[in-house]
C-alpha cells in the first residue's frame, strides 16, 4: 500500500493515497475506510474520506496513554495506522452498495439542460441517455450535508460552472460541473447546471448514518417522468 501521513492541526492525521482521482486511488482510500471502520481503534474520533486521502482525527489524551516514553501524540497515532495498513492486500474485498437514483430530468426541475446540450452540440434527450448510462461512483461526501461528488460521468455532456452562481437550489436537484455531476441534498446556493431533480432524500439529520450516499457507492441514475416523479413524492409522504 503506497500512502504517506502529514500531521493536520494537533489532532489530525491525514492518510495521503496518491495525487490523482481516478479509480485505483479511490479503491485505496475505500481500503482504508474498511480497515478503520473494522478496528474500532479507541483514540480514533472519526475518518474523513476524500478524492486522494482520508483525514483522521483522534482524541490527544487516549493517545498520549498509548504512547511510548517520549512519544507526540502524533508519533503514536502514525506508529498504530502503519500498523494497521500492513494488513492491506490487494485482494482485499472492498463492500460497495449499487443505489438507484430516479431523475426527472429537464422542465422546472432542469432548467440548465438546454443549455448543458447546446454546449457539448447534443439534443436534450441525448444529454438524458448519456447522463443516465454513466459509470458513476461516489469520490467523496461534502459542500453540503449529504452532497455527492461523483465521478465518471462521461466528457461528451461535461459543462463549466455558471458565471453567477444562484441563491437557491431546491434540494435533491442534479447538476453538473466541469467532468462532475452531483446532487444537492438541501436548499442552497450553488454554481452548477441544472438538469433534473430526484424524489428520493439524500440527507436524515436524525438517523446514522445521516446521509444516503457515502464514498465509494455505485450510482444509477434513472430517467422518470414527471408523472411517476409526483408519484413517488406521494408514496414518500
Amino acid at each position: 500500500m503506497n500512502y504517506h501521513l502529514k500531521p493536520f492541526g494537533d489532532n489530525a492525521v491525514v492518510i495521503h493515497g496518491g495525487d490523482e482521482i481516478n479509480p485505483q486511488t479511490q479503491n485505496l482510500v475505500q481500503s482504508i475506510c474498511e480497515i478503520l471502520e473494522r478496528q474500532h481503534e479507541e483514540w480514533l474520533i472519526e475518518y474523513v474520506p476524500a478524492y486522494t486521502s482520508v483525514t483522521l482525527f483522534y482524541d490527544i489524551y487516549i493517545a498520549s496513554k498509548l504512547a511510548k516514553k517520549h512519544e507526540p501524540p502524533f508519533e503514536t497515532v502514525s506508529r498504530r495506522i502503519h500498523e494497521l495498513l500492513s494488513s492491506y492486500t490487494t485482494e482485499q474485498k472492498i463492500r460497495q452498495r449499487v443505489i438507484e437514483i430516479p431523475v426527472c430530468y429537464g422542465g422546472a426541475f432542469g432548467p440548465d439542460l438546454s443549455y448543458v446540450a447546446e454546449h457539448n452540440g447534443l439534443t436534450p434527450e441525448e444529454v438524458i441517455d448519456i447522463h443516465s448510462t454513466g459509470n458513476y461512483t461516489v469520490y467523496m461526501i461534502g459542500f453540503a450535508p449529504g452532497f455527492p461528488f461523483v465521478g465518471g460521468m462521461p466528457e461528451k455532456i461535461a459543462t463549466p460552472r455558471r458565471k453567477t452562481p444562484r441563491l437557491k437550489i431546491p434540494p435533491r436537484t442534479v447538476g453538473i460541473a466541469g467532468k462532475q455531476t452531483g446532487i444537492y441534498p438541501i436548499e442552497t446556493p450553488g454554481g452548477w447546471q441544472l438538469i433534473g431533480r430526484t424524489p428520493i432524500e439524500l440527507f436524515y439529520p436524525g438517523q446514522e448514518p445521516p446521509t444516503l450516499l457515502q464514498a465509494g457507492d455505485k450510482i444509477q441514475f434513472k430517467p422518470i417522468s414527471l408523472k411517476e416523479y409526483k408519484q413517488w413524492e406521494v408514496q414518500s409522504q
